[in-house]
């Protein structure tokens, strides 16, 4: 028989979802499955988005895991143990490395069977997808902003100087010749130091 440790979360917005009612279904399958439930672990009002040390229960199960106290997890549904995928994907490396597998009720994923290691498998091509495409948009992003400003930022020694310029009451055409900068990097320098229409041409 294997040895089950049952993991269940709800956060502060499941208004639908208790911890009791994940436990009675996992209980359930157990039951018809004759697994032995070893341990149970809760999260009462945590968001899956929290860190492993912000979820107690969480900790302990994974714990649990490095101590090779139970063959397999069962949860209620993939979301309750985090809303990441590359974090879900991490968690099945972590707990198959140490000879665990994991059983999920609602998505019927369970890991020990064939088609529940090639769904694993699934998971962590989309999980590495996922990852270029972010990688992808920051790239682009910095592409974007670098081609958008054409030009290095000015000296902050320069940028101080025609601040204290316009603070002089000096004019913005006037601050512009005298620091030898555009007038509408002077005017954008003075709309940061006051309301729009405090700025004098």
């Amino acid at each position: 028989m294997k040895k089950v440790a049952i993991y269940a979360r709800v956060s502060t917005a499941d208004r639908n979802q208790t911890v009791e009612n994940q436990l009675r279904d996992l209980q359930a399958v157990a039951s018809r499955m004759d697994w032995i439930i070893t341990a149970t672990f809760t999260d009462e009002g945590i968001s899956g988005a929290k860190g492993r040390d912000r979820r107690p229960g969480y900790d302990a199960l994974l714990k649990g895991v490095a101590r090779k106290e139970f063959d397999l997890i069962a949860a209620w549904s993939i979301c309750r143990l985090g809303r990441s995928l590359p974090d879900l994907v991490s968690f099945l490396g972590d707990i198959q490395s140490k000879g665990v597998d994991l059983y999920v009720h609602t998505q019927g994923l369970d890991t020990s069977t064939p088609s529940g290691a090639m769904m694993f498998q699934m998971l962590s091509v989309f999980s590495s997808y996922e990852r270029a495409m972010i990688r992808e948009r920051v790239m682009a992003g910095l592409r974007r902003t670098t081609k958008k400003s054409g030009r290095k930022p000015m000296a902050e020694d320069r940028v101080q100087a025609i601040r204290k310029s316009l603070a002089d009451g000096v004019g913005i055409r006037a601050t512009a010749r005298l620091h030898a900068a555009s007038p509408m990097t002077v005017t954008k320098i003075a709309r940061e130091m006051a309301p729009p229409e405090a700025v004098a041409a």
